[in-house]
């Protein structure tokens, strides 16, 4: 059965039906939490009635950092088809995002000055719960010895800084552009084997812009994890962002505009795409809330609500 963890400043709390009871521990970090399951275990199995409410408390990342981050890049066929790509024809391809762009469930998301194009992506997060060395092979029935939970994140990407750099660190490492929480749900070997019931659903304002379940993912987490640790070791607290599924505001131009596109200068070709992409609405702006939530209700599984304002300049023409 799945255990909600919260943190605060001043804690771990295991959350029970909006009340938050303390988890007695001397953990600081989510490696050292992970280290003691038995404090957690105990906080779960008494709920403190008294304890405070959600809305009492502002929540932290359950994600502690310095920590690896490690995202799936089109790992959703919705969203290969939305990038103009055959979804059976995607490689597995991963990038790194800098631990200090993790912020909580609820801070702003800063937009910087330079940044015109800032886009949204819910992604399923993986909580390492173990060292994997490099060369380790994950199977299906290993998850539950190497994932100790999941997370609500969002990739918040800048995309004239992704496309026009090809700079997928950069464009994705400002800080906050990886909200995580509200929640780190530890879950069991049963729950794992059934990720693909978890249904992401992303609004901006109300209006609900990604709606899909993990079984549209293309490369599962046991394959994933397999092929990353080909060449990268992962430890106990570290995250891996899974990819997101379609409805991102960056989409594709269509066949005709990528050929058209193909035979400019890279510069001409850009500013040209960027100047339509001047009339989506859907790109973020000052002022916009953005909520995420990842459930499965037929297993009570609910990750908790993630909800961010973006702070910083409209989207813009790109000069």
């Amino acid at each position: 059965m799945s255990t909600n963890v919260a943190r605060t400043e001043d804690g771990w709390w295991v959350e029970h039906e909006g009340r938050l009871t303390r988890i007695s521990t001397d953990a600081t970090t989510t490696a050292q939490l992970l280290a003691d399951r038995s404090a957690v275990r105990k906080a779960a199995a008494a709920p403190d009635p008294d304890g405070p409410g959600l809305r009492d408390v502002s929540l932290l990342s359950p994600l502690t950092v310095p920590a690896r981050v490690v995202a799936q890049m089109v790992n959703y066929r919705s969203h290969a088809r939305d990038s103009g790509i055959d979804p059976d024809t995607v490689p597995p391809a991963f990038f790194r995002k800098a631990s200090g762009s993790v912020c909580g469930p609820t801070d702003a998301i800063r937009c910087p000055d330079h940044v015109g194009f800032l886009d949204y992506e819910i992604e399923l997060g993986l909580v390492i719960g173990r060292r994997i060395d490099v060369g380790t092979v994950v199977g299906e029935d290993d998850l539950s010895d190497v994932i100790a939970g999941i997370v609500v994140t969002n990739d918040v990407s800048a995309r004239d800084i992704q496309l026009t750099r090809t700079q997928f660190y950069e464009s994705k490492s400002y800080p906050t552009f990886t909200p995580v929480g509200p929640f780190l749900t530890l879950v069991d070997g049963d729950e794992l084997a059934a990720l693909e019931r978890l249904r992401l659903t992303l609004s901006v304002n109300g209006e609900i812009r990604q709606d899909s379940t993990v079984a549209d993912m293309i490369v599962k987490p046991a394959r994933a994890l397999t092929l990353l640790a080909r060449f990268q070791a992962l430890d106990a607290g570290d995250l891996v962002l899974t990819g997101t599924p379609g409805g991102t505001a960056l989409k594709s131009p269509g066949p005709l505009l990528e050929k058209i596109g193909a035979l400019l200068p890279p510069a001409m070709k850009w500013k040209a795409f960027f100047k339509r992409q001047a009339d989506n609405p859907h790109y973020l702006k000052d002022g916009d809330v953005i909520a995420a939530t990842i459930t499965d209700p037929l297993r009570d599984i609910d990750l908790g609500q993630q909800t961010n304002i973006v702070r910083g300049p409209a989207h813009r023409a790109a000069r």
